[in-house]
């Protein structure tokens, strides 16, 4: 369903679930579609009594693009960055946490347990800290706190995850670009058979279209937001850290960092875990966050 939002930005949403479920909003990361949740952790999580809430951010899937009055390029944005200055964004995280609110407001949903994966997760993180009566408790998955270590952590996963795909690529050639991304930051031994990878990617493809550009604007907003360390301390939801221990994206370290700043917040590190929701530790996961929601709960009544 599209979601006109009092911005002016168009989302694209689905709820799920059992119609007086638990409500849970699932924030994803960069570049990704409401799709790349894996179908059988949304059931699991339904199975639990969740009434999910997901959607395309802004400039993904099938969400507005929001074209900036002049081009920006990542690499002097990340020069900038690394040398204390002001990155230039054609918007901010806070602005994608708004959308989160107004995206909630549209569908009179008062507040609700948040789970963010990597730049989602970030997203959860500010939208905890700015609006907290929306915010039952937060789960904050494979994502960091922005400080300077973690944001300029590379590795030839991140270099290819910063490179765009080729110029006038076919579609065969952007599945190849984007399937070799996915080999660099997924868990080890745990990813789908080649030709299912493919297959999915070509999904989502054919369902936006791609737009590499929009994917480079959210990578402003988050090198935008910078350190959200003191951010962070201001979060009073309970919240759940977890992250993997061989993820070569954001290191193990980071979800650390992200916990440590967060008042009373509990860290779980998931053996085996890339920078991906496996299917293997699917069921890991749903426990976890059901577990972490029903122990909010316990405490909130």
């Amino acid at each position: 369903m599209h979601i006109e939002l009092a911005n002016g930005v168009r989302l694209e949403a689905e709820q799920d679930g059992p119609a007086q479920g638990t409500p849970l909003v699932l924030i994803t990361g960069l570049g990704l579609q409401l799709t790349a949740w894996p179908a059988s952790f949304m059931r699991g999580l339904h199975d639990r009594g969740f009434r999910t809430l997901r959607f395309d951010n802004r400039d993904a899937g099938l969400s507005s693009r929001v074209r900036s009055a002049r081009a920006l390029d990542i690499r002097t944005e990340a020069m900038r960055s690394m040398i204390g200055l002001t990155v230039r964004a054609p918007y901010t995280l806070r602005d994608m946490a708004g959308d989160v609110v107004g995206l909630m407001d549209a569908l009179s949903l008062s507040d609700a347990h948040v789970v963010g994966v990597s730049m989602g997760g970030m997203i959860g993180q500010v939208l905890a800290a700015s609006a907290p009566q929306r915010v039952r408790s937060l789960v904050s998955i494979m994502s960091s706190s922005g400080a300077t270590r973690f944001r300029f952590h590379f590795t030839p996963a991140t270099r290819a995850v910063l490179t765009p795909p080729p110029r006038g690529a076919d579609e065969e050639r952007l599945l190849d670009h984007y399937a070799h991304i996915w080999s660099l930051i997924s868990s080890p031994g745990m990813q789908p058979p080649p030709d299912q990878l493919r297959e999915r990617l070509r999904a989502d493809m054919r369902r936006s279209g791609g737009d590499a550009s929009g994917t480079a604007r959210q990578l402003l907003a988050i090198m935008h937001s910078g350190d959200r360390r003191k951010l962070l301390r201001t979060i009073n939801a309970p919240t759940l850290v977890l992250h993997g221990e061989v993820d070569p994206l954001v290191p193990l370290a980071a979800g650390q960092d992200t916990a440590r700043h967060i008042p009373g917040a509990r860290f779980e590190a998931i053996a085996g875990m890339g920078h991906d929701l496996p299917e293997p530790l699917v069921p890991r996961l749903v426990q976890a966050i059901a577990g972490h929601c029903a122990a909010t709960a316990t405490v909130r009544t």
